[in-house]
C-alpha cells in the first residue's frame, strides 16, 4: 500500500528536497505541500494524506495548533513532527496535541522514512534524541504517577506494554497468541479505565510508570 504524505513547512527549498527524497521510495507518494497551517488544513479534504509531516515553527498557525485542529477534523490522519526544535516543552506539546511521532531535522533520510512508515501503521515513533528527552522528562521532571495496576488486568498490562513499545494490534495478537479483535477490545478497555484517548497518551503513561523501556 502506498503511503500518501503531505509536507507542511514554510521553507520551500526544504519541502522540495523532502519531496525529492520521498518520491524515490516505491511505497511513498507526496500528494501535497503546504507552506503554513492554514494551507495544510485547506488541502486535507482534497488530498487525504495518510501522514502529515509537520514543521513546528511556522508563521501564522504554528505546528502544534495546526496538529490539534487537523486531528480534530481528520482523526484518522497521522501527524509526524519534523522540526529543528528538540526542546522538551515543544516536544511534549506536540505529543499532547496527539502527534504520532517526532523527528528532528538533523536526523538522516533513513530515520525519517522509518518514522513515516511507523506512524502510517498506527505506531508512535520518536527519534532517539527526542525519545531520550521524553523519558528524562517523564521520569525526572514530573511527579511519577502511581501505577493504577488495580484497574488493569494482567493481559491488559501486557497489551499496554506492547502498544507503548510500538507494536500494532496484529503484532500484539501474534505475540500474545490471541485474536486481533481481542487486542482491540483490550485497548479500548485500557483507554476507558485510564481515561486516555490515544496511543501517544498510552505510551507516555507507560513510560511515566515504568511499564516499558521504550
Amino acid at each position: 500500500m502506498t503511503i500518501r504524505v503531505m509536507l507542511v513547512d514554510d521553507h520551500k527549498i526544504l519541502r522540495d528536497a523532502l519531496h525529492s527524497v520521498l518520491e524515490r521510495e516505491p511505497d511513498v507518494s507526496v500528494v501535497a505541500g503546504a507552506s503554513d497551517g492554514n494551507e495544510a488544513l485547506s488541502l486535507m479534504e482534497a488530498c487525504k494524506p495518510d501522514v502529515v509531516v509537520m514543521d513546528i515553527g511556522m508563521p501564522g498557525i504554528g505546528g502544534v495548533e495546526t496538529t490539534r485542529r487537523l486531528l480534530r477534523d481528520f482523526p484518522t490522519a497521522r501527524v509526524l513532527a519534523l522540526s529543528t526544535y528538540s526542546d522538551r516543552r515543544i516536544v511534549l506539546q506536540m505529543l499532547e496535541a496527539n502527534a504520532s511521532g517526532y523527528v528532528v531535522k538533523s536526523a538522516g533520510r533513513d530515520e525519517l522514512l522509518r518514522a513515516i512508515r511507523a506512524v502510517s501503521q498506527g505506531r508512535t515513533y520518536l527519534c532517539p534524541e527526542v525519545s531520550a528527552i521524553v523519558v528524562d522528562s517523564m521520569r525526572g521532571k514530573r511527579p511519577v504517577e502511581k501505577p493504577r495496576a488495580d484497574r488493569l488486568g494482567r493481559r491488559e498490562l501486557e497489551v499496554l506494554r506492547l502498544l507503548a513499545e510500538g507494536q500494532t494490534s496484529p503484532e500484539i495478537a501474534t505475540t500474545l497468541y490471541i485474536a486481533t479483535s481481542t487486542v482491540e477490545v483490550h485497548r479500548r478497555n485500557i483507554m476507558r479505565k485510564l481515561d486516555l484517548h490515544s496511543v501517544a497518551e498510552l505510551t507516555k503513561y507507560a513510560i511515566r510508570n515504568g511499564l516499558t523501556t521504550a
